[in-house]
């Protein structure tokens, strides 16, 4: 009967629980082998990946390939260039995009992929710097890289002891690892992510103020002496459901919201001033801020709307929670 036809044995929940803890306990296990294997030949992997003109190149069969996949879209998403080459297609002219300007990340559990020969001798033909992550030191693989990255001896989480499991969240990590010290060397920014992520939820999350603020005539202003019939006015054309209480420099001198019209709700409110009513001191925001801190200070002070004001205290612009939903911040 084929395998997929099996129709597996009824057990209890708690075996399968038990089963999913031990995986993660051997990866984790692994884990922190990795991590009391580090030495300075990971340094030596950063620096070449640092000096590299180029791309990083990774390749992988397999497994490794899928994990490689992933490794090169988080270097290319965090500011170092790179793609994956399948090691099979690299045989048949897609050695073609590899060039002497660039470095290759070749990952194999054993060091012994038939597949990668090709790639090996190629970057030892050209002087292509050639990074390994391998589980033996003494691979072809290994012993032909420039540097080698060597997974310490870890127990495979498969009961069988075949499947890829441990060793392939530890390269994965590795992986990781040197994304991030590539990122912090290059000090890479919010804003360069930004550039690199503008769709989906990371995108969203760092929008900045700038972005969403509305400026210009929209702005609800008023002047420190403006009766308050005129100010109620700016008010309701503008639908901010606040008002700004400016000087000639536009220098923001106090708020003027809804909640500060209840509190002076009386038969004189119409009579009074803009600066009788204005609130001192409110909370307010820089264009170059997040939008999520923007959301953030809005939910913590029981607030709509923030005035965006720039290093003088000019009022530039003003952000509505509206705004922030809108764009998908929550």
């Amino acid at each position: 009967m084929a395998l997929h036809t099996r129709i597996a044995k009824s057990r209890s929940a708690s075996i399968d629980i038990e089963s999913a803890k031990n995986v993660l306990k051997l990866e984790a296990q692994g884990l922190m082998a990795l991590s009391d294997s580090m030495d300075e030949n990971f340094a030596k992997a950063v620096d070449i990946c640092a000096r590299v003109e180029g791309r990083i190149i990774v390749t992988g069969m397999g497994k490794s390939g899928h994990i490689g996949r992933k490794i090169a879209a988080s270097l290319a998403s965090t500011g170092t260039p790179a793609f994956f080459v399948h090691p099979g297609e690299a045989s048949h002219g897609d050695l073609g995009m590899v060039t002497q300007a660039d470095a290759i990340l070749g990952l194999s559990n054993s060091g012994e992929t038939s597949e990668l020969s090709d790639v090996i001798a190629y970057s030892r033909r050209f002087s292509i710097p050639l990074i390994s992550i391998t589980s033996r030191a003494a691979s072809t693989l290994a012993e032909a890289a420039d540097v080698s990255l060597v997974l310490p001896n870890a127990k495979e989480a498969c009961p069988l002891g075949l499947a890829p499991t441990t060793s392939t969240t530890m390269t994965l990590a590795l992986g990781d690892a040197l994304t991030v010290a590539l990122l912090e060397r290059r000090g890479f920014s919010a804003d360069d992510f930004q550039q690199f992520h503008p769709g989906g939820s990371l995108g969203n999350q760092l929008m900045k103020v700038k972005d969403l603020m509305h400026s210009g005539d929209a702005l609800p202003f008023s002047s420190l002496n403006d009766p308050m019939s005129e100010t109620l006015l700016e008010m309701t054309a503008k639908h901010f459901g606040c008002v700004a209480v400016i000087d000639e420099k536009q220098t923001l001198l106090g708020v003027i919201t809804d909640g500060d019209l209840r509190r002076n709700m009386t038969d004189d409110l119409i009579k009074k001033s803009a600066g009788d009513i204005m609130t001192v001191g409110a909370k307010t925001i820089s264009a170059n801020a997040l939008a999520v801190e923007a959301i953030s200070i809005m939910n913590e002070k029981a607030i709509t709307s923030l005035f965006v004001l720039n290093d003088t205290n000019k009022v530039i612009g003003i952000i509505h929670i509206h705004d922030c939903l809108r764009a998908g911040i929550a």
